[in-house]
């Protein structure tokens, strides 16, 4: 009992740590400023692939993937557009931990048909951003992502909201990331400083090339502030992909 008790205490703490990165009023100039440098840049990205759908994902867990799109998200809220987050990693969902939303029913119950979008929609998490949590983990995510189902809400969700932004498992853990390629301007590939190597990069690549999609732009996180010079020094670096 007392090993259950502080596993339950760790996890709250990490997931109280994450919620502490996302923007905020309180947040740091820098780091603001540079999720409005990649919030410039993925408009752009956005409006050459005549798209407003885009997709976040990592190679693996602990990079910093889920508090990076929700921070893009905020951000492009921030500009007066209507925004929806979906959070569409059903196997190890994140978004309710870090925005502290309740995750009863989500996308799982809506592609499932046990309640519909309208239900089950977080309004106004911030003013213009609306939040699709997970919901239930069900037994079978690569087939709901991959259904009809998902193919008419995503389209419906992309007419109904200026901006869709997708948080998704990573690339190199499950393929359900790449069942969602359609629907998509490209995917944002989303590095941390110290972990994510050169060779999860070039797999990434190798992976996205495969399914015959695109990287749109790398979103660089976990910088050394003091390291840095210019606005790489905020610790969020947006570039174009290949």
């Amino acid at each position: 009992m007392k090993l259950i008790k502080k596993n339950t205490k760790n996890k709250v703490k990490a997931n109280t740590d994450k919620a502490r990165n996302v923007i905020s009023n309180d947040s740091k100039f820098a780091i603001v400023e540079g999720y409005k440098i990649a919030r410039t840049n993925l408009m752009f990205s956005l409006t050459a692939n005549q798209s407003n759908c885009v997709a976040v994902t990592s190679w693996s867990k602990g990079e910093g993937k889920s508090t990076a799109t929700v921070n893009l998200a905020i951000s492009l809220a921030k500009m007066g557009k209507r925004v929806l987050l979906i959070d569409t990693d059903l196997r190890r969902p994140n978004l309710h931990n870090l925005l502290k939303l309740k995750n009863e029913t989500g996308l799982s119950d809506v592609l499932g048909q046990f309640t519909d979008f309208y239900q089950s929609v977080h309004r106004d998490v911030i003013s213009f951003l609306d939040v699709l949590t997970s919901g239930a983990i069900p037994p079978n995510p690569s087939e709901l992502l991959g259904s009809s189902i998902f193919e008419e809400f995503i389209n419906k969700a992309k007419q109904e909201y200026e901006y869709v932004i997708m948080d998704t498992p990573p690339l190199g853990v499950v393929a359900d990331t790449l069942l969602l390629k359609n629907y998509v301007a490209g995917y944002v590939f989303v590095v941390r400083e110290r972990v994510t190597t050169h060779g999860d990069i070039e797999s990434a690549l190798q992976s996205i090339k495969i399914a015959d999609t695109k990287i749109i732009g790398f979103l660089k996180v976990g910088c050394d502030i003091k390291s840095k010079k210019g606005y790489n020094k905020y610790g969020y670096k947006y570039g174009y992909g290949y």
